[in-house]
């Protein structure tokens, strides 16, 4: 795996679609046409700033994330190019999430799976079950490098006031921060990671800056299909898509 310096970008969350990337009666269709990972259901939501030129733009499905039935209502992210190629997807696990939360008593665990342009491995991200009433929120996750697994921790910080969570790796050394501007309309995230880090990494943490700005209503969202779930007031029947990605890979095709 290619590594890259030391680098900071800003993720700034959109307050609304009125936007340069959206404006224009084909616009729309223009982005379904130049990539088939920009579905019917997308909606253009951010932009990824380096610099100050911007270098991605975030998209999620509307869709989904507003469906009326809770086994299908999911949140998924992608990153693209300025130009709309496809660099990255993020979806949320609902079937994982729950199984996650019923195992840890009813604690909302919230599950993502992310995949990478380029890269083979599909990263697991996963909210922490280990939280007491008034402790930060963490995540976690791993990548591949030359055949090891490294380890890396998200935590939420303990003076927290606008979404700020620092990154470290596995030997509990810190190596990034995600300033957080919740009040920023949209949300801003000012991302700086420091050292020789994976490149891949840089591209995962644009995609759960745009997720923070979810993280509470996702969280709700899973906690509430949990109980409903465990108390037998609902059968969890999950969307296609999301199902596909539980498939085993080495089935009979």
């Amino acid at each position: 795996m290619t590594k890259a310096a030391e680098r900071s970008f800003t993720v700034d969350m959109w307050w609304t679609n009125l936007n340069d990337v959206e404006i224009g009666f084909f616009i729309h269709s223009r982005h379904r046409a130049k990539s088939r990972q920009f579905t019917q259901d997308s909606d253009v939501i951010g932009e990824v700033l380096e610099g100050g030129e911007r270098t991605g733009l975030i998209t999620y499905r509307e869709g989904l994330w507003k469906s009326e039935n809770p086994g299908e209502k999911r949140l998924v992210l992608k990153l693209f190019t300025p130009s709309m190629n496809w660099r990255a997807s993020m979806d949320m696990l609902v079937g994982r999430s729950v199984q996650l939360s019923a195992g840890a008593g009813g604690f909302p665990v919230t599950a993502y799976s992310i995949h990478i342009e380029g890269l083979d491995q599909v990263i697991q991200l996963e909210r922490s079950a280990r939280k007491w009433p008034g402790l930060p929120e963490q995540f976690s996750f791993f990548l591949m490098e030359d055949g090891e697994a490294r380890l890396y921790r998200l935590r939420q910080d303990w003076i927290n006031i606008g979404g700020d969570y620092t990154l470290y790796d596995q030997t509990g050394a810190k190596i990034g921060h995600l300033n957080g501007h919740l009040f920023d309309i949209g949300g801003r995230w000012d991302v700086t990671l420091t050292g020789n880090q994976p490149s891949h990494l840089a591209t995962m943490l644009q995609l759960v800056s745009a997720m923070l700005k979810f993280n509470v209503a996702a969280r709700r969202h899973v906690d509430r299909l949990t109980h409903k779930v465990t108390t037998g007031a609902m059968k969890l029947a999950l969307e296609k898509q999301e199902t596909d990605l539980y498939l085993n890979p080495r089935r009979p095709r």
